[in-house]
């Protein structure tokens, strides 16, 4: 009998660890199960006919709000092509309807919901023995068959530590994201969360997660994310796993962790500044720093000690943090989401996510919904389309900054032009918004543009704004350009270095022989270390007003070396050297 395990996943990076969970659980008792991984960019029909090709006798998805669409269409071409194959739901996105789905789709024959290892194991039972009966595995919605739903009692929650480790051959995880659960549940009540449903917080043995641990550490996996709600709920737990990675870092291995920035104390912060830089990154959710909304939302955090935090861990320039807000939230109009947005830019993350409240079915926001007056998409996601305090046309134009924020600054590639900018604007979300507005009324959000041309938009933006700086806009985008990649043609706002290529080349010919400045290039000569590095020659100071752009930006001719070869761990920027010429 084959039970077959369905994910139909966002990318081919992501993985789905239920269904691995759900494998590993039954397979400690000798129960094999067929595992099937698709996005949702593959063609139904490819899908449908891999699994028609692989003869399943049951058929299980895991259901999510960025495939319940897919996943629907699939079941109802399954049930011509298999009608006598059974079809069973699972996933947060049919937990908390279950009779009203079944009502609408005959073809499945079950909904199991809440936490799913014990109940899959006994379901599985079930289709193998025929013990125990359906009505008395609980966890599961099902049709008898007089066709009648029936929704059984949930089954109670489990000890973490009984669910095996999921991964037992590492190589095929080589280019995708390794997901790692160390607890379930959330000690919060945040209206919009699903999380928040799932009141008993409880923790995998420690032990048992360190040895889990040592296994990520010695296959030097690229990246294992933490899927835990708030990973530091519980301050001993927590701090031992940093302490842990901080002592037996491979080099290599880079750990996410989804945190309340307000419960860290100086011990773990302690610890956190000793850590490799991108040893772990940091996704931090803020949300609002409206106080009434956060009130609604029942997020009682403190943003005075988010912002403490947030600006301690940045001093150490060895962890990435990226922080979150969500527009669409009760009493957050346009100019109150603009407040929110300016408090968390000025933290200078090394990324602000702006999010859209999804009404998820099963969260209190759900129920809350029409009290607040919040319209929302009846389709997935379910996204907010307009509230009481934000109208269709002001959603509009943050989805416009979002995008323009998502390019210009969660990239990493324009940070000393953006900066720069931010000083014709009374505000960072001014700017933003103007940005949009030119995106807009020029017709650029419809079009793809290349790396090339969202700098020469930038720079057209810029000189709209103020067309007396052009000087400076040319060197700070020249700057930024260079810091990611060596550019393959020269950009037409850059300088010519005609004028200087006889010094430039005695540049390189004195670096091959003396090798003071480029570490790691010592095989290399003249000509390799020009192709390999950029040299560049500005009218200004950068270097200097980088570090502390609360000067005014100086006019001298400065000469820096991009070394692509020593990038920034944490922005993936080339190193940059200032070449020191004589006066």
């Amino acid at each position: 009998m084959k039970f077959l395990l369905v994910a139909v996943n966002a990318k081919y990076i992501h993985s789905n660890p239920a269904i691995y969970s759900l494998k590993s659980y039954v397979g400690q008792r000798g129960m094999h199960v067929e595992l099937a991984e698709y996005t949702i960019n593959h063609m139904s029909e490819f899908i449908l006919k891999d699994i028609y090709k692989r003869k399943p006798d049951v058929i299980g998805f895991s259901c999510y709000i960025w495939n319940i669409s897919m996943v629907k269409r699939l079941i109802l071409d399954l049930n011509q092509i298999l009608p006598e194959v059974p079809i069973w739901l699972g996933g947060p996105e049919v937990s908390f309807d279950c009779a009203s789905l079944l009502e609408q789709m005959p073809q499945v024959d079950g909904i199991m919901f809440g936490e799913g290892e014990r109940v899959f194991s006994n379901l599985l039972d079930y289709y193998l023995t025929g013990i125990p009966k359906k009505e008395t595995i609980r966890g599961i919605a099902y049709r008898a068959e007089n066709q009648q739903i029936f929704v059984n009692e949930p089954e109670p929650v489990m000890n973490l530590t009984e669910v095996p480790f999921l991964y037992d051959d590492f190589q095929k995880w080589e280019h995708r994201i390794i997901y790692y659960e160390t607890s379930r549940g959330c000690p919060f009540r945040c209206s919009y969360c699903l999380s928040s449903v799932d009141k008993q917080l409880r923790f995998r043995d420690l032990s048992v997660v360190k040895r889990e641990l040592d296994l990520f550490l010695k296959q030097k996996v690229a990246q294992v994310k933490f899927v835990d709600r708030t990973f530091n709920a519980k301050k001993s737990h927590g701090l031992e796993i940093w302490k842990y990675l901080l002592e037996h870092d491979n080099g290599v291995t880079n750990f996410h962790f989804e945190v309340s920035a307000d419960l860290i104390q100086e011990d773990e912060l302690n610890v956190l500044k000793q850590m490799r830089p991108g040893l772990i990154q940091l996704e931090i959710g803020v949300q609002t720093t409206n106080p009434k909304t956060a009130e609604a939302i029942c997020r009682h955090a403190s943003f005075e000690q988010i912002s403490h935090v947030v600006r301690k861990i940045n001093s150490f320039h060895n962890i990435h943090q990226h922080l979150d807000l969500i527009a669409g939230l009760p009493y957050e109009d346009y100019e109150s989401f603009g407040r929110s947005f300016n408090e968390v830019y000025a933290l200078e993350p090394d990324q602000l996510q702006m999010g859209f409240l999804k009404v998820l079915k099963g969260s209190p926001m759900h129920k809350q919904a029409k009290t607040y007056g919040i319209h929302y998409s009846q389709y997935p996601p379910y996204e907010v389309l307009f509230t009481k305090w934000l109208s269709y046309t002001d959603l509009l134009k943050l989805k416009g900054i979002e995008e323009v924020l998502e390019v210009y600054y969660n990239s990493g590639q324009f940070c000393l032009t953006m900066s720069y900018l931010e000083q014709k604007f009374p505000t960072a979300f001014a700017m933003y918004e103007a940005l949009a507005d030119y995106y807009e009324k020029n017709g650029l959000f419809s079009v793809s543009h290349s790396r090339a041309a969202r700098y020469e938009i930038l720079k057209a933006f810029a000189v709209e704004i103020d067309g007396t700086d052009e000087l400076a806009y040319n060197n700070v985008l020249t700057y930024d350009y260079n810091a990611r990649e060596k550019a393959k043609k020269r950009p037409a706002f850059s300088k010519d270095l005609s004028s200087y290529w006889e010094q430039i080349k005695a540049f390189y010919q004195e670096e091959a022989k003396t090798h003071q400045l480029l570490n790691g290039y010592e095989s290399y000569n003249s000509r390799q270390l020009e192709h390999m590095t950029q040299l560049e020659v500005f009218d200004f100071d950068l270097l200097s007003w980088n570090k502390d752009k609360k000067t005014s930006l100086r006019k001298k001719e400065t000469w820096v070396l991009f070394d692509y070869k020593n990038r920034d761990p944490l922005t993936n920027n080339a190193n940059v050297i200032r070449i020191e010429k004589e006066e």
